[in-house]
């Protein structure tokens, strides 16, 4: 009398006689004795596992939780389930303790910020477990890296002075800045009005000296009626004030009676 037992895709079957494993077969239907023999199925697809929360301590003595997913598949059915006791159970202990080791060469900020060159160091020691657990992992990622409750009070603290320092810091160079700049604009100022009244001043001077010029020009080419008329105009000028004094160059004073307005001048004095 036989049975039979249908291998699903993707699976081994591990035949066990009286108890001992015998042979493996492939994936479909197989024929085997009942009460002396049986089918083990053993699954060969990739399946996920998460490993539970556990402390690790840095080389500064610093603990932090690590949270591991993995992905694994069986590659050898017979040493998978007949030479461990439980052979997933063993690689995540294996994968634990190598963490704890790459882990434990680093420094607290240097683990938190390395998890992708963590993930690298921990597969390449883990390697290929085909020989040991029957088993290979195709994939491991380091979901996070937590520090204790303590140690995280105190990063945040630090994290806190470290923001509050940057912002005072920038405060200062703002108003220093501030400073520097008013300072500027006000020295730009002072040089501005200077400057106008520098260039003020060289046009008042160039024009006196203009005048000048022509006045000294027009002289030059003056002749003794210019002067004359002058004279007439002081006289005039004079006599209509209240002063009574006239001075007159000497070698004139022959000729001042010639001028009309000289004898004005003497008749207003006598009175």
């Amino acid at each position: 009398m036989l049975f039979f037992r249908i291998v699903p895709q993707n699976n081994a079957g591990l035949v066990e006689t009286l108890g001992k494993y015998s042979r493996r077969k492939e994936a479909g239907l197989h024929f085997y004795i009942p009460f002396f023999q049986t089918i083990r199925n053993v699954s060969l697809a990739m399946r996920p596992l998460r490993l539970p929360d556990y402390s690790v301590i840095t080389a500064d003595n610093a603990d932090i939780k690590a949270s591991v997913t993995l992905n694994y598949h069986v590659t050898d059915a017979m040493k998978y389930m007949y030479e461990n006791t439980d052979s997933v159970e063993s690689m995540a202990q294996l994968v634990r303790g190598h963490l704890r080791d790459i882990i434990g060469r680093m420094e607290l900020n240097e683990a938190l910020g390395s998890t992708t060159k963590i993930n690298v160091q921990l597969a390449e020691a883990i390697g290929d477990l085909t020989n040991t657990y029957g088993i290979n992992v195709d994939r491991i990622n380091i979901d996070e890296l937590r520090p204790s409750t303590s140690i995280q009070e105190a990063m945040d603290k630090q994290l806190t002075a470290d923001r509050e320092r940057v912002a005072t810091i920038a405060k200062a160079e703002g108003q220093a800045r501030s400073i520097e700049l008013t300072t500027k604009a006000t020295n730009d100022a002072l040089m501005a009005t200077a400057k106008a009244e520098a260039s003020a001043t060289q046009t008042r001077a160039d024009a006196e000296r203009y005048r000048i010029d022509t006045v000294q020009a027009g002289l030059a080419g003056a002749d003794d009626k210019y002067f004359q008329n002058q004279s007439i105009n002081a006289f005039t000028t004079l006599s209509e004030s209240s002063a009574n004094l006239v001075v007159v160059d000497s070698k004139h004073i022959d000729q001042l009676g010639q001028l009309p307005i000289a004898g004005k001048l003497l008749e207003k004095g006598l009175k």
